[in-house]
């Protein structure tokens, strides 16, 4: 009686143990020459937390065991590392980068100063040709596409409260993941990260969806192609956040 006594206290404290957020200390190189990369991003998947590495390539993130950490540098192969008892209990895991033999595709820069807050940004962008639409007892105004008409509106609405529809299946099916929208926004590091980005990797890592079926839902929600091609993926999520928070509304 007592070793099956003995046999579950010892499980029950593993078991805590590997839920215990704690501090994860490792290194990042290149796998090529072996040399420490600097400004890593460093994103905790779970925890919606994010941190970079320093000069001598040093991270230092709270993570739990089975958290899923994620890696990514510009021009270097995105890696996913799960969390383990070992890493947390021998600080100093070393993660190896491949770099990529690939040319970067041009970035056009636009002539207006963005700042990535689309509130801010809205102010300076000229938006002739799309219309914007505002619903009563919702924050945010719809972006129509170019030949749109205000009754565009009413499709919108129907896409986000009709079971049966696109918006409603994706936001049901990935409510868990998409709770972390609200935990991206009030990130610093992850908003200064996603402000860099155009490419929705790291969106796609961090809530789980497909890149194609995160474009899917802003076209669903009337944003223009204009603005799913050219937005960073810091106004990317901003716009993403506001159509799920109307769904959430419409679904009260």
């Amino acid at each position: 009686m007592r070793k099956i006594i003995f046999f579950l206290t010892f499980i029950f404290s593993i078991s805590i143990y590997a839920q215990e957020e704690t501090e994860v200390k490792g290194t990042v190189f290149t796998v090529q020459n072996n040399l420490p990369l600097e400004n890593v991003n460093v994103l905790n998947l779970n925890q919606v937390k994010g941190t970079t590495t320093n000069i001598k390539g040093e991270f230092n993130i709270r993570a739990a065991v089975n958290d899923t950490l994620y890696f990514s540098f510009l021009g270097f192969k995105s890696i996913k590392v799960r969390v383990t008892q070992d890493m947390i209990k021998y600080p100093g895991t070393r993660i190896g980068m491949t770099e990529l033999a690939y040319a970067l595709e041009e970035i056009i820069i636009t002539p207006y100063k963005l700042t990535g807050y689309l509130a801010i940004d809205a102010k300076y962008i000229p938006v002739n040709s799309q219309l914007q639409y505002r619903i009563s007892g919702l924050n945010m105004g719809y972006e129509s596409r170019g030949n749109s008409s205000p009754s565009i509106v009413g499709k919108v609405l129907g896409a986000i409260s009709d079971p049966a529809g696109f918006l409603y299946k994706t936001f049901s099916s990935k409510a868990k993941d998409l709770k972390k929208l609200k935990k991206m926004k009030e990130n610093d590091e992850i908003r200064n990260l996603l402000l860099t980005k155009y490419d929705r990797e790291t969106l796609s890592q961090m809530l789980n969806i497909d890149k194609i079926e995160l474009e899917d839902v802003l076209r669903h929600c009337n944003y223009s192609k204009e603005f799913i091609k050219e937005a960073n993926d810091l106004q990317f999520l901003e716009a993403l956040s506001n159509c799920y928070d109307e769904y959430k509304i419409l679904k009260k």
